[in-house]
């Protein structure tokens, strides 16, 4: 969800760049306005920076576990000499 706050700060601006006599409008052209802009991008189905962060650092430490699981499961393929090591493919990006 997008910052209400960041949209008010639009809409303000928006509102403030009007010549004086649109200004004069008041409210409801700022309300307008800042609904016009809710609607527009919810539609774009967006993610705050927090969300995206974290979801960041849970693929992050996924991603090292998973590194940690091939190297032991590589190395009891060793010792166990029964199927050999998985060569392992360069990590995509």
């Amino acid at each position: 969800m997008i910052d209400p706050k960041k949209i008010e700060q639009i809409a303000r601006q928006v509102h403030e760049s009007l010549p004086k006599g649109l200004r004069e409008l008041g409210d409801d052209l700022e309300k307008k306005i800042r609904q016009i802009l809710q609607a527009q991008l919810n539609r774009l189905d967006l993610v705050n920076r927090e969300d995206f962060d974290v979801q960041t650092q849970v693929l992050l430490r996924t991603r090292e576990k998973l590194a940690l699981l091939e190297q032991r499961l590589s190395a009891l393929e060793a010792k166990n000499g029964d199927v050999p090591a998985i060569k392992q493919e360069p990590e995509q990006q």
